[in-house]
Protein backbone atom coordinates (compact mmCIF):
# COMPACT_ATOMS: atom_id res chain seq x y z
CA UNK A 1 0.00 0.00 0.00
CA UNK A 2 1.57 3.54 -0.99
CA UNK A 3 0.09 6.62 1.30
CA UNK A 4 0.35 10.32 -0.52
CA UNK A 5 -0.62 13.79 0.65
CA UNK A 6 -2.15 15.84 -2.12
CA UNK A 7 -2.83 19.72 -1.71
CA UNK A 8 -5.39 20.69 -4.30
CA UNK A 9 -6.68 24.30 -4.54
CA UNK A 10 -5.54 24.43 -0.76
CA UNK A 11 -7.19 21.18 0.12
CA UNK A 12 -5.28 18.52 1.54
CA UNK A 13 -5.89 15.03 0.31
CA UNK A 14 -4.68 11.57 2.44
CA UNK A 15 -4.36 9.01 -0.78
CA UNK A 16 -3.72 5.54 -0.56
CA UNK A 17 -3.59 2.99 -3.47
CA UNK A 18 -4.32 -0.47 -2.34
CA UNK A 19 -3.57 -2.40 -5.58
CA UNK A 20 -3.81 -1.30 -9.27
CA UNK A 21 -5.28 -4.30 -11.36
CA UNK A 22 -4.86 -3.86 -15.14
CA UNK A 23 -6.49 -0.20 -15.45
CA UNK A 24 -8.33 -0.13 -12.30
CA UNK A 25 -6.96 1.17 -9.30
CA UNK A 26 -8.39 0.94 -5.67
CA UNK A 27 -7.81 3.56 -3.65
CA UNK A 28 -9.14 5.46 -0.37
CA UNK A 29 -9.12 9.16 -0.60
CA UNK A 30 -9.33 10.88 3.18
CA UNK A 31 -11.13 7.44 4.17
CA UNK A 32 -13.65 6.64 1.50
CA UNK A 33 -12.28 4.12 -1.10
CA UNK A 34 -12.80 4.20 -4.36
CA UNK A 35 -12.35 2.25 -7.81
CA UNK A 36 -10.58 4.48 -10.13
CA UNK A 37 -10.45 3.48 -13.97
CA UNK A 38 -7.20 4.77 -15.86
CA UNK A 39 -5.74 5.24 -19.48
CA UNK A 40 -4.41 1.72 -20.85
CA UNK A 41 -0.52 2.96 -21.52
CA UNK A 42 0.16 3.30 -24.88
CA UNK A 43 1.69 0.14 -26.68
CA UNK A 44 4.66 2.10 -27.93
CA UNK A 45 7.84 0.23 -29.12
CA UNK A 46 10.66 1.42 -26.43
CA UNK A 47 14.34 0.41 -27.82
CA UNK A 48 16.31 -0.97 -25.74
CA UNK A 49 19.57 1.14 -24.60
CA UNK A 50 22.84 0.55 -26.19
CA UNK A 51 25.85 0.80 -24.73
CA UNK A 52 28.29 3.43 -25.93
CA UNK A 53 30.74 2.12 -28.03
CA UNK A 54 34.69 1.89 -26.45
CA UNK A 55 37.07 4.79 -27.78
CA UNK A 56 39.69 3.90 -30.35
CA UNK A 57 43.33 2.66 -29.07
CA UNK A 58 46.21 2.21 -30.91
CA UNK A 59 48.31 -0.93 -30.44
CA UNK A 60 50.01 -0.45 -27.50
CA UNK A 61 46.68 0.47 -25.70
CA UNK A 62 47.07 4.34 -25.61
CA UNK A 63 43.51 6.56 -27.18
CA UNK A 64 43.70 7.65 -30.27
CA UNK A 65 42.98 10.91 -30.54
CA UNK A 66 41.02 12.61 -33.55
CA UNK A 67 41.48 16.22 -32.60
CA UNK A 68 43.17 18.32 -35.78
CA UNK A 69 46.13 20.27 -34.81
CA UNK A 70 45.05 23.72 -35.09
CA UNK A 71 47.42 25.01 -38.45
CA UNK A 72 47.33 28.64 -37.64
CA UNK A 73 50.23 31.25 -38.55
CA UNK A 74 53.55 31.37 -37.41
CA UNK A 75 53.53 33.61 -34.33
CA UNK A 76 50.03 33.43 -33.56
CA UNK A 77 48.44 34.10 -30.05
CA UNK A 78 45.60 31.86 -30.20
CA UNK A 79 42.21 31.66 -28.21
CA UNK A 80 42.36 29.51 -25.18
CA UNK A 81 38.98 28.85 -24.99
CA UNK A 82 35.32 29.51 -27.45
CA UNK A 83 33.74 33.19 -26.12
CA UNK A 84 33.66 37.09 -27.69
CA UNK A 85 36.19 39.35 -28.28
CA UNK A 86 35.39 42.15 -25.50
CA UNK A 87 38.22 44.71 -26.56
CA UNK A 88 41.84 44.69 -28.50
CA UNK A 89 44.75 46.43 -26.67
CA UNK A 90 46.96 46.68 -29.58
CA UNK A 91 46.69 47.78 -33.00
CA UNK A 92 48.99 46.23 -36.30
CA UNK A 93 52.56 48.31 -35.78
CA UNK A 94 52.24 48.16 -31.47
CA UNK A 95 55.28 46.21 -30.21
CA UNK A 96 54.78 44.41 -27.67
CA UNK A 97 56.50 42.50 -24.52
CA UNK A 98 55.62 39.19 -23.25
CA UNK A 99 53.11 39.20 -20.78
CA UNK A 100 51.48 42.50 -22.08
CA UNK A 101 47.69 42.46 -22.19
CA UNK A 102 46.85 41.84 -25.79
CA UNK A 103 43.02 41.12 -25.92
CA UNK A 104 40.23 40.80 -23.69
CA UNK A 105 37.93 37.79 -24.12
CA UNK A 106 34.26 36.64 -22.35
CA UNK A 107 34.49 33.29 -21.82
CA UNK A 108 31.15 30.90 -18.96
CA UNK A 109 30.60 34.76 -18.39
CA UNK A 110 34.21 35.92 -17.51
CA UNK A 111 36.80 38.43 -18.63
CA UNK A 112 39.71 36.24 -19.76
CA UNK A 113 43.17 38.83 -20.58
CA UNK A 114 44.71 37.64 -23.28
CA UNK A 115 48.55 37.87 -23.11
CA UNK A 116 51.47 38.13 -25.78
CA UNK A 117 53.37 35.59 -25.28
CA UNK A 118 56.51 36.68 -26.75
CA UNK A 119 58.16 40.18 -27.70
CA UNK A 120 57.64 41.53 -30.61
CA UNK A 121 55.67 43.84 -33.54
CA UNK A 122 51.97 43.13 -34.00
CA UNK A 123 51.69 42.33 -37.53
CA UNK A 124 48.16 41.57 -37.94
CA UNK A 125 45.03 41.45 -35.83
CA UNK A 126 42.83 38.78 -36.95
CA UNK A 127 39.85 39.80 -34.77
CA UNK A 128 37.30 42.67 -33.59
CA UNK A 129 35.32 43.74 -31.21
CA UNK A 130 32.30 41.66 -30.51
CA UNK A 131 33.81 38.59 -32.69
CA UNK A 132 32.73 35.46 -31.29
CA UNK A 133 35.87 32.70 -31.96
CA UNK A 134 36.63 29.29 -31.36
CA UNK A 135 39.30 27.75 -28.87
CA UNK A 136 42.60 28.35 -30.97
CA UNK A 137 41.27 30.67 -33.09
CA UNK A 138 44.12 33.08 -34.52
CA UNK A 139 43.40 36.28 -32.19
CA UNK A 140 46.33 38.42 -33.20
CA UNK A 141 49.98 38.05 -35.06
CA UNK A 142 52.82 39.10 -33.25
CA UNK A 143 56.47 38.79 -35.56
Amino acid sequence: MKDYKFTINGNIYKVSISSIDDNIATVEVNGTPYRVEMDKPSKKQIRPLTQPQKAPVTSSGEPVVNRPIAAGEPGAVRSPLPGIIISIEVSVGDVVKRGQKIAVLEAMKMENNILADRDGQVTAVKVNKGDSVLEGADLIIIG
